[in-house]
């Protein structure tokens, strides 16, 4: 294989998960007397560009399906920094009713629903019928095509270019990372503005958050790679932000090569973090594996030990990065019987791989575990809130990631 990005052959692993169905190909009952696909699920880096990215194995097709059932609306805090982004990007660029505001993989309109409320135009583009359907139940247009630079050049030539553009978890998700980024370029105005927020690859080896890697994510993008794959597109990163978002993001903002905008100093503060942290080296990339092993390692002898000592263990969040976790530590519903989730789209069905039981997260109230795992450990301050909220008292709340860590809950 070579990379995605310079066309460097590829030779160093950084992570091998072995063989997983893709993370959000959730099972129906009767899903489960059939064959399920799996891929291998292994990472390489490459040493010219630095850009972190899985082998070539699983189409885009096959991992955004029409049922795609992630919806971003699900969780009360990205709503808010949702919120939190349009109220500052309107103020940031002067936006109002004579803008045009683009969001690439807009999902449910979790976003630009603050657009549309606010009167300022704009456009969704999602492949997505499930979600691309509940956005534009909000009021907002949706445009259901997988973006890349046809896409772009077909709405520049019906006028329709981007005062802003915005991509959140979406960067990560391309399998034509240079298609993608000239398509961003060809729909942007001369003085337009690009954002797009990814997890920080950095922050990943940092935190061993290998959970977080799966078929979806065909790049783990550092600001160094992101600057060159710009470039080679004709666009200059001009600002950076480091978010606590998904256990440690990224927000660049991205303008034409030639906008007369200067480049922030932030810029390169962070491209030199990430070399005292070695990303433009093969060290940190090549100790990774024996980190992600003792994670998997530590989260089955834990539910082996509390299964042994008969209490009751649940998990909530029937997110992507637990579908990773528990397929690479083989777990089954003998560990864990079941895991709860409030996106209806996925009660009733079942994760992939481990076959674990997904129900409403009323099934903790009346279940009363002794230990409730969240997958979804980016949250899980969010989650403990919610769960104590709806009455359940005296739990342990465990994470596994970047270790196993258990938290009583204040009522115990």
């Amino acid at each position: 294989m070579k990379c995605r990005h310079c066309a460097a052959p590829l030779t160093h692993t950084f992570l091998d998960l072995g063989f997983a169905p893709p993370s959000n190909a959730y099972l129906a009952a009767a899903d489960l007397s059939r064959p399920e696909k799996y891929y291998p699920l292994r990472i390489m880096v490459c040493d010219g560009c630095w850009l972190v990215q899985t082998e070539d194995y699983a189409g885009a097709d096959e991992l955004f399906s029409a049922d795609y059932a992630y919806f971003s609306s699900t969780s009360s805090g990205w709503l808010q920094h949702a919120a939190e982004y349009a109220t500052r990007m309107t103020r940031r660029l002067d936006l109002g009713s004579g803008s045009f505001v683009i969001e690439v993989a807009s999902n449910d309109g979790y976003l630009l629903k603050n657009f549309v409320a606010a009167g300022i135009p704009c456009l969704g583009i999602e492949p997505t019928a499930s979600t691309a359907a509940a956005a534009e139940s909000l009021g907002v247009p949706v445009l259901r095509e997988f973006f890349g630079e046809a896409v772009g050049s077909r709405l520049a030539a019906q006028g329709r270019r981007a005062d802003l553009i915005a991509g959140n978890n979406v960067y990560a998700h391309v399998p034509d990372i240079n298609d993608f980024t000239r398509g961003l370029a060809a729909v942007l105005k001369p003085q337009g503005t690009i954002t797009l927020e990814f997890p920080h690859v950095m922050r990943l080896i940092e935190q061993c958050q290998f959970d977080t890697v799966y078929h979806e994510h065909f790049s783990y993008l550092s600001l160094a790679a992101v600057q060159r794959i710009f470039a080679a597109a004709g666009l200059r990163v001009w600002d950076v932000e480091e978010l606590p978002t998904h256990g440690g993001s990224l927000r660049v903002y991205g303008c034409h090569a030639s906008d007369p905008r200067a480049t922030a100093a932030a810029v390169e503060r962070l491209l030199a973090e990430e070399d005292r942290h070695g990303l433009r080296t093969l060290a940190p990339y090549a100790a990774f594996q024996a980190r992600a092993d003792r994670v998997k390692d530590d989260l089955l002898a834990f539910l082996i030990e509390q299964k042994r000592a008969g209490r009751k263990v649940a998990a909530y969040g029937a997110a992507a990065k637990g579908n990773t976790l528990l397929n690479y530590a083989g777990v089954k519903p003998d560990l864990l019987p079941y895991v709860c989730d409030a996106a209806a789209a996925k009660q009733g069905k079942f994760m992939p791989g481990s076959h674990v039981p997904i129900l409403p997260p009323s099934a903790l109230l009346e279940g009363r575990p002794d230990d409730v795992l969240i997958l979804p450990w980016n949250i899980a301050a969010e989650v403990r809130q919610t769960l104590h909220a709806a009455g359940l008292r005296g739990v342990r709340y465990v994470t596994a990631v970047p270790d196993i860590r258990v938290h009583q809950d204040a009522a115990a």
